[in-house]
């Protein structure tokens, strides 16, 4: 008995580990991932972790793993600020194209309001980039330009030296401009002229420079290739007993159509340092107009109009000539006048330049024309500049009109958009549309709803009447249309000088099929809203 009870011992286990054994083996059962129960539950808690994480405040865990433990406590601490979400933003680039100086101190302003409406300098190098500010003409040494990209923008066009060479403008016949004689081509004709005319004075130029020179016939000397002569006026209108020029801020946005504007906030005003009479030929500070000029500010009749009371200079001339019972209207409308007629009287050559490359659509110019004005408030045109001075280095308070000139440029030819954009390339249809769309650039309604328009739409469309009709537009005519609506609604001071809106200018028998297809459409925006005229 004793022996076989000693055998059977082992397989019995006391009765008070029973309910301990069964525990352990159900706890086991519930993590062994080789068993059904393990495999449920895991499942089950890992997706009772991933529900409580979504539950969880966005930045609960990178803040909790960046916990120091040396922080002050929470309650203590300003709550942080969110970060920006992280996502790289391209900004729209531009180059400056400025071969002949290293130093850029009198492009400072031009970089200041390109930076302020959110381009980013880029590398000459690059092939690109969105706008090329070029100080000097680029044209002759950048064959490249030829190619440009659809969104590329040049502040020149090709052939602008038609308009701003200094002898071929004054060259040019206009009632605005002074009779004028190239040398020495032109001395036989310049002599005879003096002869028939002797009460007229002439000044000697030089064809680059601004060495003027007032001689007297004999003094003159005709065989110089590197002059010209142009007829001098001697009776100018004078402020405070001093001559003056006026600078207009001119920018050209299309060339056939033609579209032009003159920036109409202000007008550069610079008078000779010396007063005009008693007159001395011999002293040019009297009648030219040089870089150091006197400045409105300190002209005593326009100073109290200009510092003490914030009006711009155009504004202080006119309450000036106000003052002694003229019309200031006169000035502007002659000035205005003078650029539309010198600008297409040199709009052929510029198409004719233009042909040479992949697209006209890529330039714009903003120049400076010159004038000055008699005492019967007649105004002539003495120069175009390509590249005016935009530098307020010598004259500080100079830095808001040339700011504001470049503002207003870069706006109007759409470069200084108000919508956030990568380049200048075209954006989605959705923004476009939002700018402009046809809604905005439709014209003729009655008409294009005659029967005359809107049957046969593929033989009406050789009808004039027709050319606005939607279905009549080509792609070429819509861009035209949309970029002149857009100039219009960006002018802010930019004021279109052409086409003016005016009916009398279709009658212009001169005007390219482009000019008169601007021409009508402006028109007839003008007569359902003034704001175009």
């Amino acid at each position: 008995m004793g022996p076989k009870e000693d055998r059977k011992s082992p397989s019995k286990q006391p009765p008070s580990n029973a309910p301990q054994a069964s525990q352990e083996e159900t706890r086991s059962s519930i993590f062994d991932l080789h068993s059904t129960v393990g495999q449920v539950t895991f499942i089950v808690v890992v997706a009772a972790i991933a529900v409580l994480i979504q539950a969880l405040p966005r930045d609960f865990l990178s803040q909790l793993l960046k916990k120091d433990s040396h922080e002050v406590p929470v309650a203590s601490k300003v709550p942080p600020v969110q970060p920006a979400v992280c996502r790289h933003i391209q900004e729209p680039s531009y180059i400056i194209y400025n071969p002949r100086s290293e130093r850029e101190d009198h492009l400072q302003h031009v970089k200041a309001v390109l930076e302020r409406l959110g381009f980013r300098r880029a590398h000459n190098e690059s092939k690109d980039w969105d706008l090329m500010w070029a100080h000097d003409y680029p044209f002759f040494k950048l064959p490249e330009l030829r190619q440009l990209k659809e969104h590329q923008r040049v502040n020149h066009f090709p052939g602008s030296g038609f308009l701003t060479n200094k002898v071929d403008l004054a060259l040019t016949e206009s009632k605005y401009i002074p009779k004028a004689f190239r040398l020495p081509e032109d001395a036989t004709k310049f002599m005879e002229y003096a002869k028939a005319f002797p009460e007229k004075e002439f000044v000697q130029k030089n064809n680059k420079h601004r060495h003027i020179y007032l001689k007297t016939i004999p003094e003159i000397d005709v065989n110089d290739n590197e002059t010209f002569i142009q007829e001098y006026m001697t009776n100018p209108f004078l402020v405070d007993g001093k001559k003056f020029d006026i600078g207009a801020y001119v920018v050209v946005t299309s060339i056939d159509p033609l579209r032009i504007y003159v920036y109409h906030g202000d007008y550069l005003l610079r008078f000779c340092p010396v007063e005009y009479y008693p007159f001395d030929r011999s002293n040019l500070d009297k009648y030219v107009v040089g870089d150091d000029y006197t400045p409105t500010w300190e002209i005593e009749s326009l100073e109290k109009f200009h510092t003490r009371m914030g009006f711009s200079m155009k504004d202080c001339l006119d309450a000036y000539v106000r003052s002694l019972g003229k019309d200031p209207r006169t000035i502007w409308d002659q000035i205005h006048d003078s650029i539309r007629e010198i600008v297409l009287r040199k709009e052929s050559h510029l198409v004719s330049t233009l042909q040479r490359y992949k697209s006209r659509k890529n330039f714009f110019e903003l120049m400076r024309f010159d004038f000055i004005v008699d005492e019967n408030l007649r105004v002539f045109l003495l120069e175009a500049n390509m590249s005016p001075n935009l530098s307020s280095a010598h004259f500080k308070p100079n830095k808001l009109l040339y700011e504001q000139v470049i503002y207003n440029a870069l706006k109007l030819v759409g470069i200084g958009s108000v919508v956030r954009r990568e380049s200048l390339k075209a954006r989605n249809a959705d923004a476009e549309a939002m700018m402009s769309s046809m809604k905005n650039i439709a014209i003729d309604a009655d008409v294009c709803a005659s029967e005359t328009c809107s049957n046969a739409v593929t033989e009406t469309c050789n009808n004039e009447l027709c050319q606005f009709c939607r279905w009549c537009l080509s792609k070429d005519d819509l861009e035209i249309l949309h970029t002149a609506y857009r100039e219009h609604t960006n002018r802010g001071d930019m004021l279109r000088i052409y086409p003016t809106g005016k009916h009398d200018v279709l009658d212009d028998s001169s005007l390219t099929p482009q000019n008169l297809f601007m021409s009508k459409w402006f028109s007839e925006k003008c007569q359902n809203d003034r704001s175009w005229c």
